[in-house]
């Protein structure tokens, strides 16, 4: 069945091909799309439910259990899982013994965000140090270290907020900004996917 309501609640990210928002000067048509990212695929998982939920309300409670426990969640195989569009199959419930309990296989197609490596997305700033900046690409971190960062912006940790910056001021980059990044590298754990970016590049940095 169809979803008739989406509730996930995770931030909109977007590639930077796909942006409305002018870089400071607009690059050109990079190869790759938000679709390299962002695709429909099927998928499998077991929803566990207690007994008191047993009623004629049964199936939409295998439903929204459905929704709470894979939407924002992160597998290293198919990345992240923004939204749950279609329930194509909720099988016969196993009792589980001794338990009470029963289990359903449930068979869903959702929409998955996979990063890769060479992409230009837009981030958005989420703290500045000496460091580097730490950024957020929708629900996926990102890291770009002080080396990535082109040389004639230097780290100022006086300002307020702290800042990296031109020497001219031309150029300033802060906590909520956004700025357009290219990747340059992923770690992919169990239950996370962590990127290393670059702003080493034409057209990258902050978007005005």
């Amino acid at each position: 069945q169809s979803r008739g309501k989406q509730t996930n609640q995770n931030p909109v990210w977007r590639h930077a091909c796909c942006t409305s928002t002018p870089s400071r000067t607009s690059p050109p048509h990079r190869q790759g799309s938000v679709c390299d990212w962002i695709e429909k695929i099927s998928l499998e998982h077991e929803i566990l439910l207690h007994p008191r939920y047993f009623g004629p309300n049964l199936l939409n409670t295998v439903k929204q259990k459905l929704f709470t426990e894979v939407e924002g969640t992160c597998t290293g195989k198919h990345g992240f899982v923004i939204a749950v569009t279609t329930i194509d199959n909720i099988g016969a419930g196993v009792i589980q013994p001794g338990r009470g309990f029963v289990l359903y296989p449930v068979k869903y197609k959702a929409i998955v965000f996979r990063p890769f490596k060479g992409e230009v997305v837009d981030a958005v700033v989420t703290q500045v140090n000496k460091v580097g900046l730490f950024t957020e690409i929708g629900p996926m971190s990102c890291f770009i270290s002080r080396h990535s960062i082109p040389i004639e912006m230097d780290f100022d940790p006086n300002s307020n907020p702290p800042c990296y910056k031109t020497v001219d001021e031309d150029i300033v980059i802060q906590q909520d900004d956004e700025i357009r990044l290219k990747i340059v590298g992923t770690r992919v754990d169990k239950n996370d996917i962590f990127a290393i970016g670059s702003l080493m590049d034409d057209y990258l940095g902050l978007v005005s």
